[in-house]
């Protein structure tokens, strides 16, 4: 069983950036691709970016490129989220999510974090 840890949502203006964080549970993320998913109410859950194991695999959908950049630090057990130029259709739960691969579809992950709230507004 792995446990993901979001943070570093919160509320901010329009054009402003955030860092979101996911943390697994000691040695696991290094296993795992990462997928970056957000809920907003009335809404499905839509892939925003995802990272292979490696860094080597990276996804943005293009609605998301050129904002929002992800990376990792596997000695840290960790995942980013850097979120730029951030607008108020942004606004959503964000959560992380590990699984074999990158994949757009949520079911196909096997460990979900909680989430993190982002509420962009002016």
């Amino acid at each position: 069983q792995v446990q993901l840890v979001e943070s570093g949502g919160g509320s901010v203006q329009p054009g402003d950036s955030l860092r979101l964080s996911c943390v697994a549970s000691a040695g696991a993320i290094s296993k795992y691709a990462i997928g970056w998913f957000r809920q907003a109410p009335g809404t499905e859950r839509e892939l925003v970016a995802g990272i292979g194991w490696s860094q080597g695999m990276i996804y943005y959908p293009d609605s998301i490129k050129g904002r929002f950049t992800v990376s990792r630090d596997n000695a840290k057990n960790t995942v980013y989220l850097q979120m730029n130029s951030l607008k108020p259709e942004d606004t959503a739960v964000y959560y992380c999510a590990a699984g074999k691969n990158v994949y757009s579809v949520d079911r196909f992950y096997d460990f979900w974090g909680q989430g993190t709230q982002v509420t962009v507004s002016s």
